[in-house]
């Protein structure tokens, strides 16, 4: 950490509790769409089964897809990190926020966005798969909805660009503490990557869906999703690695191996995130094979910043582990506190990454994606690192913040160690055999998988995978309901939390530097690379559809 972080400053008292409003209020709405989801999300298990013909139902398993889909990534996701963001702007850079009123502006518009898109979500007027592929279209309430959660999550973006600049205005010189760095960083990504969505749904899906535009380019609002399709998944990540480099290490009782390289990754995470997503479009006819493999390169680029996460994590752990006395090789391994619900979470995500991690170098390989891209592989790989690596994290960081936030002490350090410990079992046993069935050709996306598996002569073949994913997403059910539980018994008990629970200090580096170079504290330049890096590489794929046109424009009403 900068020497700048550590030094005793006190934090204005209103400010400490504007930012505990925001974050406990965004963490509400969080928390309460995973709670909705989990069902669902079970239900979508146990129908694909085929083993419960009784719950057979299309209508129903398409809108809890989709609905299941948007409230765990984009509403728990958005939510989550826009509290996670107020919470770490307040007590990084112990100022007040330059405007709360517009702080809570943006969260009532994102909410309202929420509620807006819910309606048309629960009555099964969207069930689009929570993706925005034309001719596959939703009720226009939908796309406003999400309009709005978009636009209300610009307010966040905002206020986390303009307190770092003020703060860079009042310490000439010093570095941007390191967290907020990297929350800086991922308010920027956000805003690059969601530009691309807010585009297609403004201009092409919500004056259709309202009968104002009579036609409509499938091809165009492909490749303007791509933008954002792919590169939001480093969005939902960002907070899971910032957790990893400065909470992780002090809980671990360490310190943090290297300030510098976390801030060369979340730079790396940055640039490379966003202009990749045509490994999405590999089968799509309407882009060139040539920006197909510029992509390609650009995707294989991502796992940099994500090999570098590990070795520096992994690396503060296993200071931690000395610290506690270990010895030898992999001596400290043993001496890790894994009692601490973070350090637990933290082992546990890593885990999962690399496993995750190396699904996705096949997904981004031309010849090897062809294979598994509609197969059930691909949601095998995404839950495994979002629902896996990345909201494991989220919980350890309400479980960290919550004494934090609330005053209220956590149940039980127990109850939550289970809690992880479950969602870790479930995730895996959940899968694993997605990622078989995906290269055994089980498609996905549908309903009807029992329905083909009989057409296919795969009789039985199928089934013991089945088992055992509806056993892995029961446990997902019981381990999230879990988490429910502990927040909601924490917050209504009358344990208070102590002095040293409502601490919030971050994890120090080795050797905390006194000054780190310009492009490691910079914000300009960085955005000045992503948009010529944009313009690079979707520049020509986008304008050719105004500069040639394409005949896939669908005429509505025919």
């Amino acid at each position: 950490m900068s020497t700048s972080q550590s030094t005793a400053v006190a934090i204005p008292a209103d400010a400490v509790e504007t930012g505990n409003r925001l974050a406990f209020w965004n963490f509400v709405v969080a928390f309460a769409a995973f709670a909705l989801a989990l069902p669902m999300g079970a239900y979508q298990v146990l129908e694909r089964s085929g083993f419960f013909p009784a719950i057979d139902n299309a209508a129903v398993y398409y809108a809890s897809t989709s609905t299941h889909g948007v409230l765990m990534a984009f509403v728990l996701s958005t939510f989550f990190i826009m509290g996670f963001g107020y919470h770490t702007v307040i007590h990084t850079l112990k100022m007040r926020l330059w405007s709360p009123a517009f702080s809570w502006t943006g969260f009532w518009v994102a909410t309202l966005g929420v509620v807006l898109a819910a309606i048309p979500l629960l009555t099964g007027k969207a069930s689009v798969l929570y993706t925005f592929y034309p001719p596959e279209m939703a009720d226009a309430l939908f796309y406003i909805g999400a309009t709005l959660l978009v636009v209300g999550s610009w307010f966040w973006v905002v206020d986390m660009i303009v307190q770092v600049v003020r703060w860079k205005k009042e310490n000439p010189g010093k570095p941007i503490p390191v967290i907020m760095f990297g929350t800086v960083m991922n308010a920027l990504l956000w805003i690059w990557t969601s530009a691309w969505v807010a585009s297609e749904v403004l201009f092409q899906l919500i004056p259709a869906s309202l009968g104002l535009n009579d036609t409509l380019d499938p091809g165009l609002a492909r490749t303007l999703f791509s933008g954002t399709l792919h590169a939001i998944v480093y969005f939902w990540l960002f907070p899971a690695y910032l957790v990893m480099y400065s909470i992780l290490p002090k809980e671990a009782g360490g310190k943090l191996f290297s300030d510098e390289m976390a801030r060369i990754a979340f730079v790396m995470l940055f640039i490379f995130s966003v202009p990749i997503g045509f490994h999405h479009l590999y089968m799509d006819p309407q882009q060139a094979n040539g920006w197909k493999l510029l992509h390609m390169f650009g995707t294989f680029l991502v796992a940099a910043p994500t090999l570098l996460t590990g070795f520096t994590v992994i690396a503060s752990m296993e200071i931690a582990g000395r610290l506690r006395g270990g010895k030898g090789l992999f001596g400290w391994i043993k001496t890790m506190n894994c009692k601490n619900p973070v350090v637990m979470a933290g082992c546990y995500s890593l885990l999962m990454l690399t496993v995750g991690g190396w699904g996705g170098v096949i997904n981004a390989s031309y010849s090897l994606d062809s294979l598994i891209h509609n197969t059930q592989w691909i949601p095998g790989h995404f839950h495994l690192i979002y629902g896996g690596t990345t909201v494991i994290m989220y919980f350890a960081a309400a479980y960290w913040l919550w004494p934090k936030i609330t005053g209220h002490h956590i149940i039980s350090d127990k109850l939550a160690r289970i809690q992880l410990t479950l969602w870790f079992i479930g995730m895996w046993v959940t899968t694993i055999p997605w990622h078989y069935l995906g290269i055994i050709g089980q498609p996905r996306r549908v309903d009807t998988v029992h329905a083909y598996q009989q057409a296919s002569g795969l009789v039985h073949s199928w089934d013991p995978y089945m088992l055992i994913m509806n056993i892995g997403a029961l446990t997902l059910l019981a381990s999230g309901l879990l988490f429910v539980y502990i927040l909601i018994r924490s917050s209504m008990s009358g344990q208070q939390a102590t002095e040293q629970e409502r601490e919030v200090s971050y994890a120090e580096a080795i050797h905390p530097p006194m000054k780190v170079p310009n492009l490691l504290n910079s914000l300009k330049f960085w955005n000045w690379a992503m948009f010529f890096y944009l313009v690079a590489s979707y520049g020509y794929p986008v304008l050719q559809f105004f500069i040639i046109g394409t005949p896939e424009s669908i005429l509505w009403g025919v």
